[in-house]
């Protein structure tokens, strides 16, 4: 790995150029296919001189380079983006980054993995390019077990930058530490507060304010930055679902990516946000749910109806999940020290809690799980709103490299533990009174945020692993420490994990009332469950087999639609019941 010392020696951009840029001048390059668009984000060095700010893609056809696109390297940034619609996503194709006839950086644009049985996301999480001994903290081991794992797709949930004031050379070291399996790789990156120069970011839909602690919400540094930030990391994703611009010109990003028949919605869990100094009132609050005041947002109501369309967009998917920065509770008993306890985190999405389970109650309709990162605590929770476990399943990677660490151990055991888990586990109400039921935690050993002598053993550094099997329909969570040979004879993730659970799992009823069983002729339909009289979605699923019997949470006359696209079938008055022996046959 090459270091950076130096490439920024004086003034951003000065400095003597390193080995490797003065080789190659591309760092990096990240794509996304979706819906046969290939988006490619192509990273440089910073450019030189009198050297062109043009850069041009190839596509290896019949063994000769054809240049296919061309496009400006934009600055600030030094980032060229290329768009293709109508790419064949049915076969694997070699392409090239080429800067001036001289530079060339070679990756695969992978086919589209449908035809998989199992389908495998590596997740990651604030990652430090800390400076051991004169270069970068080696990483390795994560890409040495990825290059044998070859996952269908990267997710790094954010913090790739810790330097609040120069992203560039940072968001680099990121592009030098994991470009060998991102060149190759479909890959999803979203900023999360370090990244865009903060402390915390409570958004506030774009608010400017005058500190980085973000307490008030909005965004402290010039927008010019935060668009260099947001067009390095986020401008290979597919299309924003709605592009308009929040205060300042900031753009948005949160949309969906469908790939190898799993339907990821990517949200902006920080962007809408109310900043808790903005819309609490008082400094102390006796009882936590006093904190969830009418002003308090936390996905806003965008996010919320392109989570509603999602909800029901079933083509070229069989499973869901949702990609954010952070979890939807406050799993942290103490932080940054054993001896320091934290009554609760503003930081986490456990807060405002309205807004908590409007997002909760929208993703679980269509069976999703959740993957996110940010705690640096790598977790496994069964969600709840209404009742313990009626929600999805959230997994929080850890940090991959944990220089602040924070613990989950509460003072009682759980209740209703699985036999033989451990005592933190079980069911729990956060700090705001959210209900949860944890399954796993990567509590660190080490006890003391101070002693960092070495960065990778004893504070629970890690990432994740989540696979997907269409075939069965589970998910399963994996939590890796670092520095493990994934694939050795004895290796083994984390204490209690791998988690496995049903993809029917996300929506689980204890007390609920049965619809009429559906039979079909053709399998795998899509089913939709409405409201008869609102039109509200309750739940959408693309079944797997030809029998399904949907539940819900009231009694009461639904409407299921049965199809996709044009073949949609529409079926009225079916009556929920606590116990329903009806069977409807559908041709």
């Amino acid at each position: 790995m090459v270091a950076l010392q130096g490439l920024f020696a004086q003034t951003g951009d000065a400095g003597k150029p390193t080995k490797r840029q003065a080789n190659d001048r591309i760092c990096f390059a990240l794509y996304t296919v979706h819906e046969r668009t290939l988006k490619l984000t192509a990273q440089f060095y910073p450019i030189r001189n009198y050297e062109p700010f043009w850069a041009s893609l190839q596509i290896l056809e019949d063994d000769e380079w054809e240049t296919v696109q061309e496009s400006r390297i934009q600055y600030p940034g030094y980032t060229a983006h290329f768009r293709m619609e109508n790419w064949d996503d049915n076969q694997e194709k070699p392409y090239r980054v080429v800067y001036a006839n001289k530079a060339f950086y070679e990756g695969v644009i992978r086919k589209n993995p449908l035809e998989k049985e199992e389908i495998i996301v590596a997740a990651f999480s604030c990652w430090s390019n800390v400076i051991e001994h004169g270069s970068n903290l080696p990483m390795d081991d994560i890409v040495g077990n990825l290059d044998r794992l070859q996952p269908d797709l990267l997710f790094f949930a954010g913090d790739q930058v810790y330097d609040h004031s120069n992203h560039l050379k940072n968001w680099l070291a990121f592009g030098e530490a994991f470009g060998d399996i991102i060149r190759n790789t479909p890959t999803v990156t979203i900023p999360d507060d370090h990244d865009i120069g903060q402390g915390n970011l409570w958004g506030n839909g774009g608010k400017k304010i005058e500190t980085r602690d973000g307490n008030a919400g909005g965004y402290y540094m010039p927008v010019e930055y935060i668009r260099e930030v947001e067009r390095a990391q986020t401008s290979h994703l597919p299309d924003p679902y709605d592009p308009t611009p929040i205060e300042q010109g900031i753009g948005v990003y949160y949309t969906d990516l469908k790939w190898g028949g799993i339907s990821f919605a990517i949200i902006e869990d920080r962007k809408f946000k109310s900043g808790p100094k903005r819309v609490l009132q008082k400094k102390n609050y006796p009882d936590t749910r006093e904190m969830d005041v009418p002003e308090a947002e936390l996905l806003g109501q965008r996010q919320l109806d392109f989570l509603e369309d999602w909800t029901t967009d079933w083509e070229n998917a069989e499973m869901k999940a949702v990609l954010s920065a952070t979890i939807f509770a406050n799993l942290i008993t103490h932080s940054p020290s054993l001896e320091k306890r934290v009554r609760h985190s503003f930081d986490s999405n456990g807060w405002p809690q309205t807004g908590r389970n409007k997002a909760l109650s929208i993703i679980r309709k269509s069976y999703a799980c959740m993957i996110a990162g940010d705690q640096h605590l790598g977790s496994v929770i069964k969600h709840g709103i209404e009742d313990w476990d009626n929600a999805g399943y959230s997994f929080a990677v850890p940090a991959v490299a944990n220089f602040w660490m924070r613990w989950w151990l509460p003072d009682q055991p759980g209740n209703n533990r699985q036999p033989g888990s451990a005592e933190y586990t079980g069911e729990y109400k956060d700090a705001f009174h959210n209900k949860m039921t944890v399954h796993a935690v990567a509590n660190p050993s080490s006890r003391n945020n101070a002693v960092k002598d070495n960065p990778l053993h004893g504070r629970a550094a890690g990432y994740g692993v989540i696979r997907f099997n269409k075939n069965v329909r589970e998910i399963t969570y994996e939590c890796w420490p670092r520095e493990v040979d994934m694939f050795g004879p004895d290796s083994q993730p984390y204490p209690g994990w791998p988690v496995t659970f049903k993809q029917a799992d996300n929506f689980s009823l204890k007390e609920g009332y049965d619809l009429p069983r559906l039979q079909f002729r053709e399998p795998d339909q899509v089913v939709t469950v409405m409201d008869q009289y609102t039109s509200e979605v309750v739940s959408s699923l693309r079944i797997k087999g030809n029998t399904w019997q949907p539940r819900v949470m009231h009694a009461g006359q639904y409407k299921v639609t049965v199809g996709e696209g044009k073949r949609l079938r529409t079926f009225y008055d079916l009556e929920a019941k606590s116990q329903n022996p009806q069977v409807l046959h559908i041709e």
